[in-house]
């Protein structure tokens, strides 16, 4: 192992952890030498089992030893920068989780007949732009069986740091990409799109009509304002979730959840 003390802010050996944004570290020009930020030893393991290279580390000097010791050891000789717990909260403006940060290859993003072949649940994110939402998306994803996420270009990159950490890695086990914002181009894949939406036409999400659908695509919208009535008029159908108590909606992700959930695949629901 290569381990390297790190005493100033200034040093350049790790601007990747501390001066670089998001959108840098995405290189828009040239995303092949593009990096992402994995935070925390699980989800870094998580990563790493699932063949995503790594470039460096930056690790608590109490972790080498600790936490961090077999990410260490699987890692080779990448770099591995250190120092106090107060000197790299400062380098990245934040406290690290678990005291361990790792930069990784940005990997080649895959083709969209790539993600959606085999596929029979899949979740379209339609401008949703906070990283919480996207990554507590992922996880409810990859714990309810959906087979593939894709994103349009106006939604947040599930490669940010904070995604990433939220999703506790799960980014990294469902298979997504990006795709234009063109949603009735999936019905040339074989899916039925559907729109999150309270609208007259709007199903209850639990109609028995969707369950028989061989292949789903569940389009979910922004935050706050839902999804554009353009969107909506391309997809198939739409579905909303019956409340109670006057609630008209509820937060993307927890909509998500219960969306993934209700229109699992039915081949799959005697395994759950």
């Amino acid at each position: 192992m290569r381990i390297i003390e790190v005493s100033s802010l200034q040093d350049e050996r790790v601007q990747v952890f501390s001066q670089l944004t998001e959108r840098q570290l995405r290189m828009t020009l040239e995303p092949e030498k593009g990096i992402f930020i994995a935070e925390s030893p699980k989800v870094i393991r998580v990563a790493l089992q699932a063949g995503y290279v790594p470039t460096a580390l930056l690790c608590e000097q109490k972790h080498i030893e600790g936490d961090a010791r077999d990410i260490i050891e699987h890692c080779g000789q990448i770099p591995v920068y250190t120092g106090s717990r107060q000197l790299l909260s400062r380098l990245t403006g934040y406290t690290l989780t678990r005291g361990v940060l790792c930069a990784m290859q940005r990997p080649q993003p895959k083709s969209l007949a790539e993600v959606l072949d085999g596929a029979r649940r899949v979740v379209v994110i339609k401008g949703v732009t906070d990283t919480t939402n996207i990554g507590a998306i992922f996880r409810s994803a990859a714990a309810l069986g959906t087979d593939a996420v894709l994103l349009t270009p106006d939604s947040c990159d599930p490669l940010n740091r904070r995604a990433v950490r939220v999703s506790m890695g799960t980014v990294f086990l469902v298979p997504w990409t990006w795709m234009s914002d063109d949603v009735s181009q999936l019905g040339q894949y074989g899916f039925k799109t559907v729109a999150m939406a309270l609208t007259e036409e709007s199903l209850p999400l639990d109609d028995p009509r969707l369950k028989r659908e061989p292949r789903l695509a569940l389009v979910m919208g922004t935050e706050g304002d839902g999804l554009p009535k353009e969107t909506i008029g391309m997809c198939d159908l739409v579905v909303r979730i019956p409340m109670a108590h006057g609630v008209d909606s509820l937060n993307v992700a927890a909509a998500a959840a219960v969306a993934c959930w209700e229109l699992r695949d039915g081949s799959q629901r005697g395994n759950r």
